[in-house]
């Protein structure tokens, strides 16, 4: 199949409708209802779920499936859903129209699966020069760090996503449902996105170079008891009061090889050890690698939300994203923005209205890497 460019194919056109409801036949109807009429030419649906329908993913799919036109719907159960109330029972759904063959659905990638992902989906992608995905997956997985790096690298794209609600019902959809691995949608070179990356801890101090570790516990920062680096960078009141530390302070870990100080993964400060000096991390480390410290800070996320979005729009040069995908962590929302639809109303403000879902997820992709705290914002252009 010969490669396809954005100026030799129309943009994609897209609408998006949100239903509430107790029931998930009400909840859908009022979706499509404030769908209206498919976009000429759709040949791809989004559907989220908020907890309250997570069994009924399935009957949603294919309900959707079989009363609309669009046989392809990609899309997940999210711990919340973008502009709905907490805890609300709903349906948000958004439709597009893709050039033909600009997106290739998969289901089920696991870290040991590469060769039999590339003969499934190799003719596609040797297709395309550029690729990027869309994907979710079950927070479960042990090897769901892997799992993202694995499929980033195999497929060679540029990865978004989340980490979804899990429940005993699969939690995605693509084209089927999935209760494994990663799934979702690749897009290629017909498929223009531009991408953003918002980080909702702010450093409170340089990089660390790991000089002591077994696999989680971090024992030595630059030669250092670990702890009297973190006590340091914390603050008296801290440095006095550990346990004042918990969902405050956490840990990051910058990107290698990376010149953007924005560019690093959050993980949570598990548990310290004051008799050791030791400190307990949401990740695996070598010694060599870097880390740094972090704290929860609602204004450092408000400005870099503005940072990020006004970055867009230098990039989107006047124009307004025909759709998009917004995914923010579930510590995000009211608490550090103070009310729940703070960050669509900036994402309006900023880059005009045009057709927007998300969800509420236990993890952020970007590119090929697991985040947390942060929200990644996908622009269809």
């Amino acid at each position: 199949m010969p490669n396809r460019t954005p100026e030799r194919q129309q943009a994609p056109a897209f609408a998006a409708g949100v239903g509430l409801g107790g029931h998930w036949p009400a909840a859908v109807k009022a979706a499509l209802e404030a769908l209206g009429p498919l976009p000429a030419g759709a040949n791809l649906g989004f559907v989220y779920v908020s907890q309250a329908f997570a069994e009924d993913l399935s009957s949603i799919a294919t309900f959707l499936a079989e009363t609309t036109r669009l046989r392809d719907w990609v899309g997940a159960v999210g711990h919340g859903l973008l502009g709905v109330k907490d805890g609300e029972a709903a349906v948000t759904l958004l439709a597009g129209a893709f050039p033909d063959g600009g997106f290739h659905l998969f289901t089920g990638y696991s870290p040991d699966d590469g060769p039999a992902f590339l003969s499934d989906h190799g003719a596609w992608l040797r297709s395309q020069h550029a690729v990027t995905g869309l994907v979710h997956a079950d927070p479960r997985e042990p090897l769901v760090v892997e799992m993202v790096s694995g499929l980033a690298e195999t497929a060679d794209a540029y990865l978004v996503g989340a980490l979804t609600h899990s429940g005993e019902a699969p939690s995605q959809v693509a084209g089927r449902m999935v209760s494994s691995g990663l799934s979702g949608v690749l897009f290629g070179d017909a498929v223009p996105l531009a991408v953003g990356l918002t980080q909702g801890c702010h450093p409170i101090g340089p990089p660390h170079l790991v000089t002591e570790v077994v696999d989680n516990v971090v024992m030595g920062l630059d030669g250092r008891p670990a702890l009297e680096v973190l006590k340091e960078e914390a603050g008296e009141m801290i440095a006095r009061d550990l346990s004042r530390a918990a969902g405050y302070i956490h840990v990051a870990l910058p990107t290698e090889g990376s010149d953007n100080l924005n560019d690093y993964a959050t993980r949570n400060l598990m548990g310290i050890d004051p008799k050791r000096g030791w400190l307990a991390v949401g990740e695996r480390l070598l010694s060599g690698e870097s880390l740094m410290f972090v704290r929860r800070d609602a204004n450092a996320a408000q400005a870099d939300m503005t940072r990020m979005l006004t970055g867009l729009k230098t990039r989107l040069a006047g124009r307004v994203p025909r759709g998009g995908l917004y995914i923010s962590c579930i510590a995000r929302g009211a608490s550090m923005f103070g009310a729940a639809d703070r960050e669509t109303e900036m994402i309006a403000e900023m880059l005009g209205d045009f057709p927007l879902i998300g969800l509420s997820a236990a993890g952020e992709i970007c590119h090929d890497r697991l985040y947390g705290y942060t929200g990644v914002l996908a622009l269809f252009l």
